[in-house]
């Protein structure tokens, strides 16, 4: 897995996870889920940039709404949205997870335009059908559904089976 992080996305980390990009990387390699590669966000010619890499799908998460104007705009001037229209152009899952709310219209029209693209736009609203106990919980349920896209086997949360009313 290759990990790309903004400069925002390096603030943000620090600010909301108490964490950085290399501590994501490598607890992410050694909690048994591959070796994590972290790219720099500058290099817009690596492995990820390349149409040619072996990538199945590339996820933006927390996707900003500057990176989906950029995205619906088709710039790529840095390595996370260069890679995002490398995915749109090869025909990869893309799936983007906005952030900000309540949306903008320019979000929404920005969203709506990269949706008719095939791209999965799938918002951080956590369900609370499950009743989540936790911030933990509410995070899973997201974490979920992008691995549930990514066709990812998880035990994340509990899927709803219809039975839970009756």
């Amino acid at each position: 897995m290759r990990l790309v992080v903004t400069d925002a996305g390096r603030l943000t980390l620090a600010h909301e996870c108490n964490t950085t990009p290399e501590d994501i990387a490598s607890g992410a390699g050694a909690s048994g889920g591959g070796e994590v590669i972290l790219e720099d966000n500058a290099d817009i010619a690596a492995r990820s940039a390349s149409g040619s890499s072996e990538i199945d799908a590339v996820v933006v998460c927390p996707c900003s709404g500057t990176t989906l104007g950029k995205l619906a705009a088709g710039i790529g001037d840095n390595l996370a949205t260069r890679s995002a229209i490398v995915a749109m152009k090869e025909r990869r899952k893309l799936i983007l997870v906005p952030r900000e709310t309540p949306y903008a219209t320019v979000h929404l029209e920005n969203m709506a335009k990269l949706s008719s693209w095939d791209t999965v736009i799938l918002p951080a609203s956590p369900g609370f059908y499950n009743h989540p106990e936790s911030i933990e919980d509410l995070v899973d349920f997201v974490v979920a559904r992008i691995l549930d896209h990514l066709k990812i086997k998880h035990s994340l949360g509990q899927r709803w089976t219809g039975e839970e009313l009756k």
